[in-house]
């Protein structure tokens, strides 16, 4: 069993159970396979001599058919019912990491493999549950109570059987090597044909501005035929291995009917032993031959299984909610980096190198220095979105990492670069960080962000539905719908990434004019490339290759670059 298979049963006790039920299935069933033998072997031998009632014989066949018959309905809906639950689980797990995760460092993830994975890849999970995992454990119980009834019954028979049944799995194991290699290459090309996708229909509208969309159809073609081929070798190394699982079965079985009908036409043995011999040696190799066909079928779950517990295991794992501590009041509480050093993944120079900042409560701090300077990912660390290296972020005292993080997050609002809206109303799109606020407050906080001008302009006003990511509003407009989510909001931390860039004159004016409308009362760290919020800063710290240059004090007016 592979690290990955041994980690589902353990942290999954879903897959446990089924383990369990299984097991006393495919015991039951055995039994039932021993009597449904016994029987049918009296009613060809015994009952053609008249020792036993034919009628008698058929219905007792017959229930034992339909507890079979039961029995297999049970094991399927328990399999079912079984891989559910495992895939919800793990979906659930992936789905809190990556909420937990950082944007930067969820940024630097493929999405497409990330979406096939949390898709297609979970889906891959249904026949290693529902195939494998019950087969293998009929391929101990089955046989092991078959030999056993043979041994009271026919012990060079069961002798036969014990030493042909290792010839199974140590073929199979010798096939299913090659086969992991194959399925771990298909699921890399999945993936990579995923993510790939993803990336082209997201870039479409560039592809076709620039003459390239045919060029990525065939790329995406060519991918998608290697995915083909890798796949049909798959098939082919599994189709290979059930012919030599069932040529082996089918010599071991002869090995073991041969004898058998040499000593019953030399009077060693009586028909009705030789009969049970002969429905139950099949019955003892099915199991494993079942087995072999569905370890092809699993490869591709336990290789998905691989992939879960990699992204699982790229970050550590968060406290528990009940280890959460409650954040201080952010209105009274100061802010501390001490010696914060945070490095990227792929990258040897530090974003933020042992930086030290302590802000005081409702004091404006701006953020200035060349773009890569590890400004964003200051308020990356504020928001807890990144854990740092080395060094604490505190609150009141209490370090970030230990705090509740939506409780956190509840007392900070943060205005990104790029904000995202989403398909909406205008209406919810500003009360995001607050669902409960009323339609008085929504166009308050408008009005606050000197957004209610062409909010009104809309068709539909504030109900008019956005396209993603805001289609059809300018830059300017996105910002001031951001600055008014922040004022529904009303947190008393503001956290702003350069609300100003990108914009023209007059929407940098409004812009200007409500971020220091926001920053009012507040505590707030804004990241300033221009100069029209400087003024307004009670610091302006300037910031190079993750280090704070010398500290200044602000302009007391006019603008000034830094």
């Amino acid at each position: 069993m592979k690290p990955a298979e041994r980690r589902l049963l353990q942290e999954l006790p879903t897959l446990r159970r089924h383990m369990a039920s299984s097991g006393v299935l495919a015991l039951l069933g055995a039994v039932l396979v021993v009597a449904q033998a016994s029987l049918l072997a009296a009613l060809l031998a015994d009952g053609f001599d008249g020792h036993l009632a034919p009628g008698t014989a058929l219905a007792a066949l017959g229930g034992v058919l339909a507890l079979r018959a039961a029995l297999a309905w049970a094991r399927g809906m328990l399999a079912q019912r079984a891989a559910a639950d495992a895939k919800r689980a793990l979906r659930e797990r992936i789905t809190g990491r990556l909420r937990d995760t950082g944007p930067l460092k969820l940024a630097s993830r493929p999405r497409g493999e990330t979406a096939t994975l949390l898709t297609r890849g979970l889906d891959a999970l249904d026949p290693y549950v529902t195939g494998y995992l019950p087969t293998m454990t009929a391929a101990v119980v089955v046989p092991a109570t078959i030999v056993a009834w043979l041994l009271g019954t026919d012990w060079s028979s069961a002798l036969v059987i014990m030493l042909t049944l290792p010839l199974i799995p140590v073929f199979g194991a010798l096939v299913g090597m090659h086969t992991a290699q194959r399925t771990a290459r298909q699921w890399t090309l999945l993936s990579r044909l995923g993510g790939h996708f993803t990336d082209v229909i997201a870039g479409l509208p560039t592809l076709r501005a620039f003459g390239r969309a045919e060029h990525q159809t065939r790329v995406v073609r060519e991918m998608a035929d290697a995915h083909r081929r890798a796949t049909m070798r798959t098939l082919r190394v599994a189709f290979l291995s059930s012919f030599v699982l069932e040529t082996v079965a089918t010599l071991s079985v002869a090995l073991v009917a041969v004898p058998v009908g040499l000593r019953l036409l030399g009077g060693h043995t009586d028909l009705h032993t030789a009969l049970t011999v002969l429905f139950l040696a099949p019955e003892a190799y099915l199991p494993l031959r079942a087995a072999g066909a569905a370890f092809h079928d699993g490869a591709e779950g336990v290789t998905v299984a691989e992939k879960v517990f990699a992204l699982l295991d790229e970050a550590p794992p968060a406290l528990r909610a009940a280890d959460r501590r409650t954040p201080p009041d952010a209105r009274t509480a100061p802010l501390r980096l001490a010696q914060v050093t945070v490095r990227h993944p792929g990258r040897a120079a530090p974003a933020v190198d042992r930086f030290s900042l302590d802000v005081r409560p409702g004091e404006h701090i701006a953020l200035t220095g060349p773009s890569g300077a590890g400004k964003s990912t200051l308020l990356a660390l504020l928001l807890g979105f990144v854990t740092p290296e080395s060094g604490r972020v505190t609150v009141g005292g209490t370090d970030l990492a230990l705090l509740d993080p939506d409780a956190w997050r509840a007392q900070v609002a943060w205005v990104p670069q790029h904000p995202h809206l989403f398909a909406a109303s205008v209406a919810d799109n500003i009360r995001l960080g607050r669902p409960a606020a009323s339609d008085t407050e929504v166009r308050r906080a408008a009005r606050a962000a000197f957004a209610d001008g062409f909010i009104d302009a809309l068709p539909q006003g504030y109900d008019t539905r956005l396209g993603e990511r805001g289609t059809g509003l300018s830059a300017g407009q996105r910002q001031r719908l951001a600055l008014a989510r922040a004022f529904c909001k009303d947190a008393p931390v503001l956290l702003l990434d350069e609300p100003t860039a990108h914009l023209d004159a007059d929407s940098e004016a409004a812009v200007t004019r409500a971020t220091v409308r926001l920053m009012h009362g507040r505590t707030a760290i804004v990241v300033a490339h221009r100069t029209s919020l400087l003024p307004h800063a009670d610091r302006v710290i300037t910031i190079a290759a993750g280090r704070p240059a010398p500290q200044q004090p602000a302009p007391a007016e006019g603008p000034v670059r830094s």
